[in-house]
């Protein structure tokens, strides 16, 4: 009798008469190359809301209700196509409403990309899978110029980890609006990344993830509430640097610990009356 492994892979080969036996046929055929092999992906369903309006009814997905309360989520590494989608996502609530501020919800790890010829992933700051180095930044580079494009205060709010490139975006929020969770974790780095080619081609992206590195850190010196020059802040992403909620107050990437959300609209309140205060003695 066969086992139950061998009933998976081939159907049992019965004898049709006295010395002739029935071929044996596959029912399913496993992928003997492990390069034609693709790697098991997790798939977390998305939820749904039905909303009843004026007897009728709308579904949407969590994230686009979500949109109509003017919440956008980084939930994951920062890649061309995330890149994209919150880009449109940030164009569209500026058209809607160019003066109600937006908030913009980090929870990444940055990005990751594969260097050389020996496949290894590197973290990368203004991630991208892919090589070579010149498109490695754009993605995250093209949210941050978007936040500071639009006329929308764009609030960041950093819950489980803002890292490389998702600190970069949470330091780049509207002045005052920059928060996080007690419990989040905030990482820096310098960039890292690889490329593999002529001597030419890679003595020229050799040179342009150095001028990365300056562009960066000019950003973050731009940001930080904590005066610092630029050989300071350097020194301090020469390695992986991580901080607890505390310390990224203190560094200046956030403007306050949140522990609850009605502190947001509080503080966004008063700001909003500051803002009243100071048009109307202008205008006097």
């Amino acid at each position: 009798m066969s086992s139950p492994t061998a009933s998976a892979r081939c159907l049992r080969t019965i004898p049709l008469r006295a010395g002739v036996r029935r071929p044996i046929r596959r029912a399913f055929h496993l992928p003997t190359s492990r390069a034609t092999a693709s790697a098991p992906k997790a798939w977390t369903p998305t939820p749904y809301v039905t909303e009843t309006v004026g007897g009728g009814w709308h579904t949407y997905d969590i994230f686009s209700r979500l949109l109509k309360e003017r919440i956008v989520c980084l939930n994951d590494t920062v890649d061309e196509t995330v890149s994209a989608s919150i880009v449109a996502q940030l164009l569209f609530l500026e058209a809607d409403n160019p003066e109600k501020p937006i908030h913009l919800y980090i929870n990444s790890p940055g990005g990751s990309v594969t260097a050389g010829k020996n496949d290894k992933p590197h973290s990368y700051l203004p991630s991208s899978p892919s090589i070579p180095t010149d498109t490695h930044y754009t993605a995250g580079l093209a949210i941050y110029d978007t936040m500071t494009y639009i006329s929308s205060p764009v609030t960041t709010i950093a819950l489980g980890q803002a890292a490389s490139m998702g600190s970069l975006l949470l330091a780049g929020g509207h002045p005052g609006r920059r928060y996080c969770l007690p419990h989040s974790s905030i990482m820096i780095h310098q960039p890292s990344g690889g490329y593999h080619g002529q001597a030419s081609d890679i003595a020229i992206h050799a040179r342009e993830i150095l001028r990365v590195r300056k562009q960066l850190n000019g950003i973050y010196e731009r940001h930080l509430t904590k005066k610092m020059t630029l050989e300071e802040i350097e020194a301090l992403m020469e390695r992986d640097h991580f901080m607890g909620a505390a310390e990224a107050l203190e560094l200046g990437i956030v403007d306050r610990v949140l522990t609850r959300r009605a502190e947001v609209g509080e503080e966004e309140q008063r700001e909003g009356q500051r803002e009243g205060k100071e048009g109307g003695g202008k205008d006097a």
